[in-house]
């Protein structure tokens, strides 16, 4: 239970440098500081300031995977998966201009994943589309939100991206829907 707390507190203070500094100004003598534990402490679960990045996206990831709603629109799940980067804008826009960019990207990506893949499925019931076709629409639209959210980091985050999120919402309303029932008509083949 202690340790438990110890990572949720090294990772929380972790969060809320890089809200307020790049990823490059922050140190372990920092972080250690800031948490009131000795760099043993520290040592003794991270290896290294990127792992505690690493942990804190698995955790969002899993965040994602666990509160994905099968009722919810893929907009709203969008959303429920870039709730960290809206609630830490900072701090992406840190991660994201760092050497660490991969890390940023590969969560994303993930979380588009997960979204879009549970999503695709859940309209796909009733509907003889193929496991390739719809692995080929969930793959189009994660690689699209994902580069979208992108976008959106690179640019400053200025605009809201619950407005952009529904837009392509609407621009895009019931084409996942029409791909499945295509796939059902053509068949796998091939």
């Amino acid at each position: 239970m202690a340790q438990q707390y110890t990572r949720k507190e090294i990772r929380e203070k972790f969060v809320q440098m890089l809200n307020t500094r790049p990823l490059s100004k922050i140190t372990v003598k920092d972080l250690v500081a800031e948490c009131g534990i000795n760099r043993n402490t520290f040592y003794y679960y991270y290896s290294d300031l990127y792992a505690i990045l690493e942990e804190i996206f698995q955790t969002e990831l899993q965040k994602v995977i666990d509160e994905y709603n099968d009722t919810a629109s893929w907009e709203e799940s969008f959303l429920l998966a870039a709730k960290f980067a809206l609630e830490n804008k900072k701090a992406i826009y840190y991660i994201y201009n760092s050497m660490q960019r991969e890390e940023l990207e590969r969560f994303l990506f993930r979380s588009a994943g997960s979204v879009m893949t549970r999503f695709v499925e859940s309209r796909s019931v009733g509907i003889a589309a193929s496991k390739k076709d719809k692995d080929l629409i969930a793959s189009f639209y994660q690689c699209a939100l994902t580069q979208t959210l992108l976008q959106w980091v690179s640019s400053g985050m200025k605009e809201e991206p619950k407005a952009i999120i529904s837009r392509i919402g609407v621009l895009f309303d019931g084409n996942i829907e029409l791909s499945l029932r295509r796939s059902a008509k053509l068949g796998d083949t091939w």
